[in-house]
């Protein structure tokens, strides 16, 4: 190996120990680590060095830093505790802690969220934005997975846009007896301006028209289960990508301007499980995997 070679590859995995690296290089070149042309010993003598210019390893350096964010735990202002405090007690002999005993919820909330399938971009109005039949295939995959999974479904709530609306009815087809909702705050908008800053794509509404609906949706719709709610509940919610990407956002406590860093494909299956406790996971996003791949598409 050249000189320049050496130096460059000790450089490399140093990360810029200079007096040390350009020492073990000349030392290398003029043979003082062994033999001056023996490949093998030259091959030794460089990992030698390679060890002994690397910083030492540790936990610390190597453990990430919180952001100092503590999980908010009445993120839905539906903690017990803080609905107790400060309420005025009916009875000197009532028992507080029966009182928020009564009054935890004791069941989980599993929200599905669906994206509405592929459809025409070419439309004009909302009305002309209906499925595309590759579209209407992948509602029908979408409506078969659900089935697939066995769960006891609690209702199926949908955007009022075309899209949404055509998408949430072939997915019924296979979920028969469940509850069909449709719902305005769910249509499709620009939650909050993204960060970083996007150039090709600028919404046709303001930001805080949309924010506004989009926040309120997610407060109806992302929340603990009531206390009176005594079973797990599954709920399917078909809407669009931006309402998606921001309830995940808001839902998990990430910030929620980046949102438009994620991407969700058509016919995908978001899932939150919200616990009694006020604790969020995400189990899937946007899981398509169900999907053959020629069938898979985000427009």
């Amino acid at each position: 190996m050249s000189y320049r070679k050496t130096l460059k590859l000790i450089c490399g995995f140093a990360g810029g120990s200079a007096v040390l690296v350009f020492a073990a290089a000349a030392a290398d070149s003029h043979g003082y680590f062994g033999e001056r042309r023996g490949e093998a010993a030259s091959r030794w003598s460089r990992f030698t060095v390679l060890q002994a210019a690397q910083p030492a390893w540790t936990p610390a350096n190597h453990t990430p830093a919180p952001t100092g964010h503590a999980w908010d735990f009445n993120w839905d202002k539906r903690d017990p505790s803080a609905l107790t405090n400060g309420k005025k007690k009916e009875s000197v002999t009532e028992d507080p802690s029966s009182e928020q005993d009564n009054g935890k919820p004791k069941a989980t909330r599993n929200i599905l969220l669906i994206r509405h399938s592929q459809y025409n971009l070419s439309g004009t109005s909302d009305k002309e934005r209906i499925l595309t039949p590759l579209g209407r295939e992948q509602a029908e995959l979408t409506g078969q997975r659900l089935a697939a999974l066995g769960l006891k479904y609690d209702v199926l709530i949908h955007s009022s846009m075309t899209r949404a609306t055509e998408t949430a009815h072939i997915i019924r087809k296979h979920l028969p007896g469940v509850e069909l909702v449709s719902c305005d705050l769910l249509r499709e908008g620009a939650p909050i301006e993204p960060v970083p800053p996007v150039t090709h794509w600028k919404p046709d509404a303001v930001y805080h028209e949309d924010g506004a609906r989009i926040e309120a949706a997610f407060r109806r719709y992302i929340h603990r289960a009531d206390p009176k709610q005594k079973e797990d509940s599954y709920e399917i919610i078909v809407c669009h990508a931006n309402v998606i990407r921001y309830f995940v956002c808001r839902a998990l406590q990430f910030p929620p301007e980046g949102w438009l860093r994620m991407g969700l494909n058509n016919g995908s299956i978001t899932w939150l499980t919200i616990r009694p406790s006020g604790r969020v996971a995400l189990r899937t996003l946007g899981d398509a995997g169900f999907m053959p791949p020629d069938k898979l598409t985000r427009t």
